[in-house]
């Protein structure tokens, strides 16, 4: 299959790169986190603090705060029990929770850190999840290294710590097969999104590369490329004049992958997985060569496109300081309801907050946009809206420029919405706001050939994660779901005269939580 075809079938025709006769064995299913086995540990501090509530100061954290930051944006923190009642006999079901969330609770991301930090030896880190510890994988400096990697658009030296988030193919194409890959970027984005919104809250400057020497990045995490790959590298600093994701004008020699690989030792590591027969996933692996990068002298950045114009009626949402709240509160209560939304009717301010919260939240340094631009988000929220006081019942697009909404169609789309779910997980009739996230149809390919495909998607990921954290900041639960027609949504908001596409759908709304049993899983 071409991979061209390969991503057009992952929006539209599903069913052509799954298998018919798929079979899920569950029996050998991956682990949701990497273990290493024989390699030197760091535990970390499990007193973690159940309030974030305002921003810290830019004080360079230590050992306990970098535990404290890990938790809260990739740490196991409950363990829910529930009962399939759909079943003859009663079977109960147990998994454990994050703050973010994954597609069918699956995590095929992992989570990797170079530190350099009071009490701890300088490296490169795993975070092991289910011990919340550090892994040492690699000891020493290797800040230049680094900054070589990125094309010399970041000053490493000046960093505390480089994050990086990466898929690891496995984990869910054992149950979702080639679907994975789309499932891959979004997950990679949920995290991302959340990694920098509670960076905020202990006073780390961040700034998003999603362009950099593959191979150079992987090869310092001791990565096989046939099994794991990195999506993107996140330095993390206290330093206000620190330099970000641009060159600043100057220009420098490029570099190449193979021959930073040249510069360190190839490591050698055990690690477990759990599944005893890995089949093969030929699809993910071409799509991830095809999007790997050698050179710096690849890395582009895109100018910033001017908003589509807004078509019929525009209702400006009233204004609204940003929304105040406990993050760690929020993280706690997030909540996916599925088939638990309950039909009340939401207010204009409600929705206002929503909206500007979110988009005002997806503000982020990356290595995409120009220096001294103000570009407009390269993805979007559309909505098909019921019983909202002050506006009319219909589809709207979202001016998060303007801070209002454009009407695209009037009346319920409830029964249209429901009809193109592919599978019944939700009752969107109880659902007063559907969201859809939608980019363009070229998926940026013309920007960054099919590395665009896995930065729309992150990026797409981010921003639900924004709106799923405003979403439990207002009381609400939101439900982020692939299981739908993304041609008849694109037909819904007409899309396609703007060049975009649906990529993923979120209800938002109020929810009765369903009988389960619950417990936090903090020191």
């Amino acid at each position: 299959m071409r991979l061209q075809d390969f991503l057009y079938n992952l929006h539209f025709d599903i069913d052509k790169i799954s298998p018919p006769d798929k079979q899920v064995d569950w029996e050998d299913a991956p682990l949701p986190y990497k273990l290493y086995r024989g390699l030197p540990v760091i535990p970390l501090s499990t007193d973690v603090p159940l309030s974030l509530a305002a921003h810290v100061s830019n004080l360079k954290p230590g050992l306990r705060e970098i535990g404290h930051f890990l938790w809260y944006v990739y740490g196991l923190n409950g363990l829910c029990q529930t009962v399939d009642q759909a079943e003859q006999t009663a079977k109960t079901m147990q998994s454990y929770r994050r703050f973010v969330p994954s597609g069918g609770g699956l995590y095929p991301n992992e989570l990797y850190v170079y530190l350099k930090v009071d009490d701890l030896p300088a490296g490169v880190y795993h975070y092991d999840v289910a011990h919340h510890r550090l892994v040492l994988l690699r000891a020493g400096n290797f800040d230049s290294y680094l900054e070589k990697s990125l094309g010399n658009r970041c000053e490493v030296s000046t960093c505390c710590g480089v994050a990086f988030v990466t898929t690891y193919f496995w984990k869910n194409f054992f149950k979702y097969n080639n679907f994975a890959y789309r499932l891959q970027g979004l997950d990679a984005g949920v995290l991302i999104g959340q990694l920098l919104e509670v960076a905020k809250r202990f006073g780390i400057e961040t700034g998003v590369y999603f362009q950099f020497l593959d191979r150079a990045v992987n090869h310092l995490l001791g990565l096989s490329e046939q099994q794991e790959s990195v999506y993107a590298v996140i330095p993390l600093s206290v330093e206000h004049a620190q330099t970000w994701c641009a060159n600043g004008g100057q220009t420098f020699d490029s570099v190449s992958a193979a021959d930073l690989c040249q510069a360190i030792n190839r490591l050698e590591q055990n690690h477990l997985i759990r599944s005893e027969r890995v089949l093969e996933y030929p699809l993910l692996k071409r799509m991830n060569e095809a999007s790997l990068q050698e050179s710096s002298g690849t890395f582009r950045q895109i100018s910033a496109e001017k908003p589509a114009a807004g078509e019929g009626q525009q209702v400006t949402l009233p204004g609204a300081k940003r929304l105040s709240y406990d993050l760690a509160a929020a993280c706690r209560n997030r909540y996916s309801p599925g088939m638990d939304f309950v039909l009340e009717t939401v207010t204009l301010t409600q929705l206002s907050v929503l909206l500007q919260e979110a988009a005002a939240s997806f503000n982020y340094r990356n290595d995409l946009d120009k220096i001294h631009e103000n570009p407009v988000s390269r993805v979007c929220l559309y909505g098909c809206f019921y019983s909202v006081e002050g506006i009319p019942d219909g589809a709207y697009h979202y001016d998060s420029t303007a801070h209002a909404l454009c009407l695209i169609r009037l009346g319920d789309h409830r029964f249209s919405l429901q009809q193109a779910m592919t599978l019944p997980t939700v009752n969107l009739y109880q659902v007063p706001l559907c969201f859809h996230v939608a980019g363009g149809v070229d998926h940026l390919q013309n920007e960054f050939g099919y590395r665009g495909y896995r930065i729309q998607q992150m990026e797409a990921g981010m921003l639900v994660q924004r709106l799923l954290l405003a979403a439990s900041a207002l009381g609400f639960g939101g439900h982020p779901l692939l299981g739908f027609d993304a041609s008849s949504s694109d037909e819904m908001y007409k899309t396609a005269q703007q060049g975009r596409t649906s990529l993923i759908e979120v209800p938002v709304g109020p929810y009765r939580k369903s009988n389960r049993l619950e417990g936090g899983l903090h020191g």
